[in-house]
């Protein structure tokens, strides 16, 4: 065979949130960008705060000799020092610039941290729904993910997630606020799911991590807050990225950050900063390193998105669909009117409407729909919303 088995078999499965984007393409050069109505793929639709535009400015006519040059692995010191700060405020704990690694994105995070931790055959349990590259994530260190069930408000159940532990569990991770969903869980669910971890590690005799993938943190809505691990856990760790909050996607920018009080933070970080180099990822990138060290105080317009969401699910409602409130991302997942997922995201197609199956998400009888997109795009597809589900109805 021309290329790897697995990676054949990986191809077959490939995401189905790229596959609807390439569709899109397809079907804008076809009918015009304006006639498509694309909900397909989280790709931040605001531009960057402006502070950003004049940082880069600054930083890229700066020409001291070195400053585009490799650095430690972990990154430039002094940026790791300001992410500290801004943790320490998030997460109700003092954080130092030893615990901060910086990270090419929230992807090359959540590597160099199963790198780090990962034994091959170790299981990292994640509850379901959940953004379908840690399937991929987790099999490039050859681990294996342990799917929970939540409930039908996509709260997490402890019950289902405790029937996946096992000796070979070595992490779970959590997403929140959560693609597809955009659920944010609660302090009192978090702070069970601690107490279940601990009384697993125990049980087991090895240490189970609590990994948090939070790059919509700052994207919340309505008062919500997202609540603070660290206080809560000691084996946790956090992977982030710039790509939602300062819509910063293309430039692969993000950070892993370390509890503190978890058991010999040195080896930790010291594991993580030698899988980042080992990787190939070698360092994040220097320039945005710079960048984004003088903007942890700004962030988007999210405002902009909430109101998306409402109008979006104002529509939906107003159409017959039924559809859970989110917290925060910028993704709502409303139930198909049909069992089969892929086949109403066909229906919606014809209505020249890009929607990503449920199930890409391990999320059967759903869709979801990134709504970081333009007004027109919201406001217009909403009568093709409605004639795919009158359609659907008809059989």
């Amino acid at each position: 065979m021309l290329i790897a088995s697995g990676i054949a078999e990986a191809m077959q499965k490939s995401s189905w949130i790229r596959k609807m984007f390439e569709e899109g393409a397809k079907l804008k050069a076809c009918k015009g960008e304006e006639n498509v109505f694309d909900f397909s793929i989280g790709n931040p639709n605001l531009p960057p705060p402006e502070a950003f535009y004049r940082t880069l400015a600054e930083l890229a006519g700066d020409r001291t000799p070195g400053l585009h040059g490799y650095m430690p692995n972990a990154g430039f010191q002094d940026v790791r020092e300001a992410v500290a700060l801004r943790v320490s405020v998030e997460q109700d704990t003092e954080v130092k610039g030893d615990s901060i690694i910086m990270s090419v994105g929230a992807g090359g995070a959540l590597n160099a941290v199963f790198r780090a931790i990962i034994d091959p055959g170790d299981e990292i349990i994640v509850p379901k729904p959940f953004f379908v590259e840690y399937v991929f994530y987790a099999a490039n260190h050859q681990a294996v993910i342990r799917q929970a069930a939540t409930t039908p408000s996509f709260d997490m159940i402890i019950a289902t997630i405790e029937a996946e532990f096992s000796p070979k569990t070595r992490a779970v991770l959590i997403n929140s606020p959560n693609n597809p969903t955009g659920k944010v869980y609660s302090e009192e669910n978090l702070r069970a799911l601690s107490r279940l971890i601990e009384k697993k590690s125990a049980e087991y005799g090895r240490e189970i991590f609590l990994i948090a993938d939070e790059p919509y943190r700052a994207v919340i809505f309505d008062g919500v807050e997202v609540p603070a691990i660290f206080p809560l856990f000691k084996n946790a760790v956090i992977c982030s990225s710039f790509s939602k909050t300062l819509s910063l996607a293309g430039e692969r920018i993000g950070y892993i950050a370390v509890n503190p009080r978890v058991d010999n933070l040195p080896l930790l970080t010291g594991a993580i900063i030698m899988t980042t180099r080992i990787l190939g990822f070698v360092n994040a990138p220097a320039l945005a390193q710079r960048a984004v060290a003088r903007l942890l105080d700004e962030k988007v317009e999210v405002d902009f998105y909430r109101e998306n969401r409402d109008l979006l699910l104002e529509g939906l409602a107003g159409a017959g669909y039924e559809c859970r409130k989110p917290e925060g991302a910028f993704y709502l997942f409303p139930k198909s009117p049909i069992p089969d997922d892929v086949a109403f995201c066909k229906l919606l197609l014809d209505e020249n409407i890009l929607a990503v199956p449920g199930t890409g998400f391990m999320g059967p009888g759903h869709f979801r729909l990134a709504y970081c997109s333009s007004r027109q795009t919201v406001t217009g597809s909403l009568p093709g919303f409605r004639r795919a589900l009158e359609k659907a109805k008809e059989g």
